[in-house]
Parts: C-alpha cells; structure tokens; sequence
C-alpha cells in the first residue's frame, strides 16, 4: 500500500511539473480530441465488420454461381454418356462378341460420326473414346498408344468400380491414349461412366469423356476478389482442377477445410494473411475456392475509411489549433513574468513588467516592480557601507603604519646587528625590511616581476632561518622576463601553503622550486615542492574553491579555511585580468604539489 501511494505521489509530481500551457492543453484535448478519436476508432470498425460480412455474402453468391456453371457442364457430359449408350449402333458395338468385330468394320464410321456430331452439339468436349469389355475401342479424334488393353487402365477400372453411376475423376495422368489435337493433362478434365447390361449387371464397356478445362477457367477467370483475389476448383481429394496462373500458394492442404459443405477461414502465408470462402458443389464433388488478402479492402470501406480518417483528422487540427490559441494566450503573461523573475535571478534588476491587466497577473506583475525597486535601494545602501567599511579599513591601517618609520627602524636594527657581528640577525632584519617594502610599494598593485622575486626570496630567507636544514629552495627566473610587470604578493601564499602545509609535514629535509617564465605573452610561475602531498578529496574542493570566483566581502570569512591565501590570490587575479589567467593545481601523495600561475606579460613602460 505504501508503495501504491508513493507510486500515485510520483505521478501527481509530474503532472504538477508540467507547464501551464501544456497542462491547458492536454484538458482540452480529452476534452475535444480524444472523443473523436474514440468515435472515428469505433466507426471504422463497425463498418469494417459489416462490410467484411457483405463481402463473404456476395464472395458465396459467386461461388455458388460457378458452381451451377461447372454443374452445367458437367451435367452436358452426363447427358452426353446417356446419348452414347442409348445409341443402337453403339449397342451393337458393345454386346457382339469378340469373333464378330472383323463383320462391323464398316459401322466404326457411322458411329464416329455420331461422336463427332456430339461434340459440335457440346463444344466443352475435347474427345469421346467408348470401349467394350473386350478393349475394343471407338473415338472421333482419339487413339492408342500402344497395343496394351485399355481395360487394364486406372480410368475403366474407375468406371466398372461405380458400377454405371457418372463419375468425374479430374485431370488424366498415364494414360495409354493421346489425341489429334494433342491436349495436355492438365487441359482437360476426364469423365467416365461403365454400361451395364440391364439383365446381367455385367459392364458392357466403359465411355470416356474429356471435358475442355478452358470452360471452367471461363467461368472463374473473371472473377475478381479485390486487386490480387481469385477463384480455384479443386477436387474432393484436394488436387486442383483449376488454379490460376500466379496463385498465392499452388495448392491448399485439405485438412483446412471444414467439414461443411461451404464456410471460410482465414490462414498465414509465406507473411501474408489471407481469407478462404468456399463452397462445395453436391454434384461434381468439386470446391470452388475464394482466395484474397485481409489486408485488402473493397472500395466501400475505403471509401468509408477515407471519410472517417478526414473527419477525425479535421476535428484534430481544429482541437489543436483551438487548444494551442488559447493555452498560449492564458499562458503568455506568466510567461512572461516568469523570464523577467530568471533575468532578475542572474542579477538584471532593471527589467520591468509592462502590462495593464487588472487580473491576478497584473497584480503580481507591479508587486514585482516594487520589489525589483527596493532590492535595487537596499543594493545600492549594501554597496557603500562596504566600500565606507573599506576605506575605514585602509585609513585605520595607514593610520597605525608609517612606511617610513619602520624602514627606519629595521635598517637602524639592521646596522646595530652588523656592528655587533650578529650577520645571521642582520640578514634576516634586511629580508625583512625587503620583505615589508615590496609588499607595500607605495600602494602600486602592479610591480616589476624582479621585485616579486625579491620579495619572495626574502620571504624564504625568513622561513630558512627557522626551518633551517629542513627548508631548501631554489629560484630560476628566465632572463626575457626580468623586465616585465605582474601583480604583486601573488607567489607569497603559494609559498606559504608549500611550506606549512608540504615541507612542514614530511620527515626529513624538503625542497621548494619557484620558477618563471615567458610562454605566448604570458608569465607562467610554477612553485614545486616534494613535500606530503594533498590528499584527493582535499585536493578536489580546493580545485572547487578556485574555480569559483569569491567576492571582496568573503575574504573575511573563513581565514582558517586550508588554501584560503590561494583563494584570495585567485580572485585577485580573475578580478584584475579575466578568467583566462588564474591559478591550477596538481598534487600527488608523497610525491608533492605543483602550483602553476598564469598572469599577463605587462611590458615596462
């Protein structure tokens, strides 16, 4: 349940993130849009079920109209054979004996006559063959292979098995016989039905009728399902009588269809889905077949689509259109106000809101400008007490030292420590004096880089005098930069953290190397050391503290703060000369740290 809730609170959250104009939006499309869609949906597919339905209807009226068709024909050949066996000379043929055949030769004519006239009365037979029981044979334009019998063929024994009922068995294959004309197997479909005696039940002989396929491919051919459907015949045994030329598949296993005499089903082929109607004629035994693809429509439905589709497409672009105009008019103010909150946010407090609306946002917008106004008088009071605080500051300093005076006095400490013989005191007072004024220089932030130099190595003369043997330093300063000017007191803290922070920390004696020079129009000071190193996560939010630029009212805070002498150097920096200059660090543990400090090549003038 806790899950549920926080699930529900999470999706609340979203939706109270969303902007105005798109919350707006989406009312006024469930509103308007989505119940056209909904109905457009529900349209499409009552009309698709119920032309899906007329359309099996009148494919099975098809159907059913081949069928009589092919039942026409078929019956033309089952009235033919009753012909042939109520014809006398034909009797005669097929009750004499076997020694009287050599008698009749001159009756074989007549009877081909009969045949032939036959076929011109029914043009839908290709060829008429009678053979009696002793495989004696009479065609009007077929013959013989060879000399074996044709009682012994598959098609007589086919006919003697139904016993004198009409029988159609599809499209000959090895048959002893050929014709004049010459027609293939699958061009004709053959008939036979066995003349019994009527006294005896003994076959008398067996009449063989080839019906030209051509009809039935006339009464199919031109039925069209769709674009790509077609009509195909098959037999009981689910060997094709008449298949068209490029089929979808070239046969349909029998085991798809149902054991109804018609129905239809729908199958996958070759990716393909495809829709069965069938029909089976009681007669022939044959099924005439529908076949075409689903995803063919008829053009009534796509006509019903198009205007469905166009309806809804409609509705949609003026819901849209609708839904965008007003969004964007009830949302352009707060818009509005909202970019003029983010550019006082960044420090822009001269933006003002321009409106006469006397609504809720018109309110907002002039309690805006009022505060706007008094952030601007309190930013302005904040701005000179500090600078007021400043220059107390700096006349409280300048008050309590006397530049003059204490050179004095560390060159009279000097020359007394000299006089004495005490030269290690004398020195260090003079790195001292040297010291106090370089880094006042007459109140001049930018010096000669020889005498930030001096001011440093005074410094270190100061730190080696306590430090002693754990202390070590060198100074290498190229000879192009001597003459130029830098900021000054920038390498002191450096020097500083190097010392108390590195050396200080390992055992044993350390170095420190302080090293200037000139690299594309700017001085680039690297200060080295071998001392403990910075530890990575300090080394990281020292990095972070560098990069981010602090104001004159921060250097009061946090002097304890590790680096916080770099830090004051950085800003220095940036402030004087830009973001392109400042200060970067690397360090390793136990290995030591390296400064680099890249400042502008200020010629000497």
């Amino acid at each position: 349940m806790r899950d549920l809730k926080k699930l529900d609170k999470n999706k609340l959250f979203i939706i109270n993130n969303l902007p105005i104009r798109f919350k707006l939006i989406i009312l006024l499309m469930l509103i308007s849009i989505l119940p056209s869609i909904g109905l457009g949906f529900l349209t499409g597919w009552t009309v698709n079920h119920i032309i899906e339905r007329q359309v099996n209807q009148n494919t099975l009226q098809l159907i059913g109209q081949v069928n009589k068709t092919l039942d026409f024909y078929a019956g033309n050949m089952q009235n033919m054979s009753y012909l042939i066996a109520f014809n006398p000379e034909i009797k005669q043929f097929l009750y004499e004996k076997k020694s009287q055949q050599g008698k009749r030769l001159n009756d074989d004519y007549q009877i081909q006559t009969f045949l032939q006239g036959l076929t011109t009365l029914y043009p839908e037979a290709a060829g008429i063959l009678v053979v009696n029981s002793n495989g004696q044979y009479i065609s009007n334009d077929m013959y013989t292979r060879s000399k074996k019998s044709l009682t012994e063929e598959s098609w007589y024994q086919a006919a003697v098995e139904s016993e004198g009922i009409f029988k159609i068995l599809g499209h000959p294959s090895n048959r002893n016989i050929t014709s004049h004309v010459h027609y293939k197997d699958d061009e004709v479909v053959s008939v036979v039905r066995a003349i019994l005696d009527p006294d005896t039940q003994q076959v008398k002989g067996v009449i063989l009728i080839d019906m030209k396929l051509r009809v039935i491919s006339e009464a199919t051919k031109d039925v069209r399902l769709g674009k790509t459907g077609y009509l195909m015949v098959i037999d009981d045994k689910g060997e094709n009588i008449y298949s068209p030329s490029e089929p979808f598949l070239n046969k349909i296993p029998i085991d798809w269809f149902h054991s109804n005499e018609d129905g239809n089903f729908s199958k996958q082929v070759k990716g393909n889905k495809l829709q069965f109607i069938y029909s089976k004629s009681p007669f022939t035994g044959w099924t005439t077949v529908g076949v075409f693809s689903t995803k063919e429509s008829v053009f009534e439905v796509r006509e019903i689509h198009f205007y469905v589709i166009s309806f809804v497409f409609f509705v949609c672009l003026f819901g849209l259109g609708a839904s965008y105009y007003l969004s964007y008019s009830m949302s352009r103010p707060i818009r509005q106000l909202m970019s003029f909150m983010q550019k006082a946010e960044l420090g822009d407090f001269s933006v003002r809101y321009k409106g006469e609306r006397m609504d809720e946002i018109g309110l907002l917008g002039r309690s805006f400008n009022t505060m706007l106004v008094q952030i601007n008088k309190l930013i302005t009071l904040n701005e000179q007490q500090e600078r007021q605080k400043r220059e107390a500051e700096l006349r409280s300093l300048q008050a309590h030292i006397k530049p003059h005076f204490l050179y004095n006095t560390l060159d009279t400490i000097h020359w007394l420590a000299r006089k004495k013989g005490a030269e290690e005191v004398a020195e260090l007072v003079e790195s001292l004096s040297r010291l106090f004024r370089i880094g006042l220089s007459k109140g001049n932030d930018i010096i000669p880089l020889k005498e930030e130099m001096e001011h440093i190595s005074s410094y270190l003369k100061i730190q080696k005098a306590r430090y002693q043997e754990k202390l070590h330093y060198t100074l290498d300063i190229a000879s192009n930069v001597e003459r130029i000017n830098v900021l000054k007191l920038v390498l002191q803290p450096i020097v500083e953290n190097a010392i108390y922070h590195g050396i200080k920390e390992r055992r044993g004696p350390g170095h420190i190397s302080v090293k200037a020079e000139e690299h594309e129009g700017k001085i680039v000071f690297h200060v080295k050391d071998d001392g403990k190193g910075i530890p990575n996560e300090k080394l990281e939010a020292l990095r972070s503290k560098l990069g981010t630029l602090i104001t004159q009212s921060q250097h009061y805070k946090g002097s304890e703060n590790f680096g916080y002498g770099m830090i004051n150097v950085q800003a220095r920096i940036k402030l004087t000369f830009g973001d392109e200059y400042g200060i970067s660090i690397d360090s390793e543990i136990g290995k030591g740290t390296t400064v680099k400090v890249v400042l502008p090549a200020i010629k000497e003038k």
